[in-house]
């Protein structure tokens, strides 16, 4: 196993995550395998409990872990799935070195952080670093699930393999009180796996001052790395404009690496899936591979190639590192069709289907407005995976995506009351051609999402609710519709005659964290057929599957004891979970809406660039006029 640490300096929010998750695509279009961990140093045991403006949106991943937006970058990107040991807290390592404690494992020594903190930390790296995490073994399984066959735990690992190299980010910045503890412990810990198998990068900022390029705040960064024992072998800086030749002369001079071929520029470009194509284009993949010596390694002989089948040769010609796009003959060839591209001899189809998804963004024209109700607005990343997952679906339908933000809580009294800006937000949801409803926690703008909802239903706007927004929609359809005046969640109203959504009866209502439903479950599409006879899209937009899995995380749910009043009345249940009791999927048909769609799961967590999330997918064609075009092919 070869290691990849990626540490931080000068100020946090430098795209360490994207960097990561960037080196990781490269590195698995040269045919290496890889796995991602993130350290993150507070004393949180997980992000669970903490508010999105303050950490952005918490992440959820299969097995119900609750962890930092960025392991979402590492599975969006590299095309994994992690599981919650691949995120390491200060919480979790101090609960569990206590725990040994309090058992006795540690035979009544003094137990200290150096070297119990430090090797607990070492050891939780070397063991999680070995956990499979290959998406093609978790498709494969799901697909087997689907097809109704039966597969053993053994059946869904056989195709899953351990990483070749393991990617590791650690959280905050150089110089931090509570990191130094992490940072001690991979000090220690590039001995204990050889200088060939350990590589430590660092990202740095190079501000613009007048006209000139600062190299000092990334001098003291490394300064401080090399305080502690670290001395980075690659240091990307991130700017706003192409680095000179001078700058990184400078900075390999004073930090102690290896020529200015070591330093890269990881400057702003037109889109973040830029950034694999500006590392490939600097040659990090061969830095990476002559200090971990990747060409002797047995094992890898037949898989590794570093020319990536040819496409390295050809990357100068985007000239990412120039400033500029790629010129017109580049993008042409990488915009142009499969049947073109696969007469391009050599060419890495991993890398350049990314490398033609990355460019084609850039070029994309006609724009589809699309307006987020949501209550943490003030911070986007709390929305980030939903961000992405809209920004998904806008490149298959091949648009570029204006997103528009609404306050929920500015709807929550009078749709069209000035004083709380619902008359300007009014004029945003006309102008919409869709609109997500999100998740979120607590009574705050939830009456404003519950409008949001009867706008969309009566107007005929696309609408796409996830979890609270699934549950407003089930609201007003009862309100509206079913004249049910008082219906409400027990989450806002215990005291409702109209309990349409409940609280779900076996999580204990004390405790906060990780008390919810959470992580993959399965959700069965139940119901087909519509009574007009029309099929349920959200069954078509995941490719007629019978069942799939999404990830949850969610306390309340739709009342079942309701559900068939509310059925009959037309908004169908169309997936409801193995038991039929749980409902999971509601829409209305497309005799009476062109997509009127919720869900009580949060799809935006297995959507990736070039796979974007079915819901997201229906949404955005819906958007753009192209769903119905797209149902008749598929009727072909």
């Amino acid at each position: 196993m070869k290691y990849i640490v990626v540490t931080g300096g000068v100020v946090s929010g430098l795209g360490k995550g994207v960097t990561i998750s960037s080196m990781g695509r490269m590195l698995q279009g040269c045919g290496l395998r890889c796995t991602s961990i993130k350290i993150d140093p507070y004393l949180n045991v997980d992000a669970g409990t903490m508010p999105p403006f303050e950490h952005g949106e918490t992440y959820v991943l299969n097995d119900g872990g609750e962890t930092d937006l960025d392991l979402g970058n590492y599975e969006r990107f590299l095309s994994i799935s992690l599981t919650s040991d691949h995120n390491i807290t200060t919480g979790k390592v101090y609960r569990k070195v206590i725990g040994k404690e309090r058992r006795g494992d540690y035979l009544g020594k003094t137990v200290q952080v150096v070297p119990h903190i430090t090797n607990e930390i070492q050891e939780w790296i070397e063991e999680v670093a070995h956990v499979p995490v290959d998406d093609l073994g978790n498709r494969h399984w799901e697909a087997e699930a689907v097809d109704g066959t039966t597969a053993t735990v053994a059946d869904k690992n056989k195709d899953v393999k351990v990483a070749d190299i393991c990617l590791i980010e650690v959280g905050g910045t150089v110089g931090d009180i509570e990191s130094s503890v992490f940072l001690e412990a991979l000090r220690q810990f590039q001995f204990r796996v050889g200088p060939y198998n350990f590589c430590l990068t660092h990202v740095s900022l190079v501000p613009i001052m007048g006209e000139e390029q600062k190299t000092k705040p990334t001098q003291h960064g490394v300064r401080d790395l090399r305080s502690v024992g670290l001395s980075p072998t690659v240091i990307f800086c991130r700017c706003r404009e192409v680095l000179e030749e001078s700058t990184k002369s400078k900075i390999a001079s004073f930090c102690h690496v290896d020529g200015p071929n070591c330093v890269l520029s990881v400057h702003d470009v037109s889109n973040v899936y830029h950034v694999p194509l500006l590392l490939m284009e600097q040659k990090l993949h061969r830095i990476l591979a002559e200090k971990l010596q990747l060409g002797s390694i047995e094992g890898l002989k037949g898989r590794l190639d570093l020319t990536m089948n040819g496409l390295e040769e050809k990357a100068n010609m985007w000239n990412l590192c120039g400033g500029s796009g790629a010129n017109e003959k580049v993008m042409k060839m990488l915009a142009s069709g499969e049947e073109e591209l696969d007469a391009l001899s050599g060419m890495s189809r991993s890398m350049i289907d990314w490398a033609r998804m990355a460019f084609k963004l850039d070029r994309f024209e006609e724009v589809v407005k699309i307006v987020i109700v949501g209550k943490y607005t003030g911070l986007q990343d709390s929305y980030l995976s939903v961000i992405k997952s809209l920004k998904h679906a806008s490149m298959a339908v091949e648009r570029k995506l204006d997103l528009i933000w609404v306050e929920a809580a500015h709807l929550e009294n009078d749709f069209e009351n000035a004083e709380m800006g619902g008359e300007k937000d009014l004029g945003k949801m006309k102008s919409a051609d869709g609109v997500v409803v999100p998740g979120g926690f607590g009574t705050r703008g939830f009456l404003g999402k519950v409008t949001a909802a009867k706008f969309c239903r009566e107007n005929l706007v696309p609408y796409l609710g996830i979890c609270l927004g699934f549950q407003a929609m089930v609201v007003e359809y009862s309100r509206n519709i079913l004249n049910w005046e008082d219906a409400n969640s027990t989450e806002f109203d215990d005291q409702t005659k109209n309990p349409v959504v409940i609280f779900m009866p076996e999580i204990d209502k004390e405790n906060m964290g990780g008390t919810m439903r959470l992580g993959s479950r399965n959700t069965a599409f139940t119901h087909p057929k519509h009574e007009d006879g029309s099929s349920s899209i959200s069954q078509i937009m995941y490719k007629n599957a019978t069942v799939v899995s999404e990830r949850h995380r969610h306390r309340y749910e739709v009342n079942p004891e309701r559900v068939d009043a509310i059925h009959d009345a037309g908004l169908k249940f169309v997936g409801r979970d193995e038991t039929g009791t749980r409902m999971e999927v509601a829409e209305l048909p497309r005799s009476k809406h062109p997509y009127f769609v919720g869900c009580q799961y949060h799809p935006e967590f297995k959507s990736r660039p070039l796979n974007p999330s079915p819901p997201f997918h229906g949404l955005l064609l819906a958007a753009c006029g192209m769903l119905d075009d797209m149902l008749a092919g598929s009727e072909k």
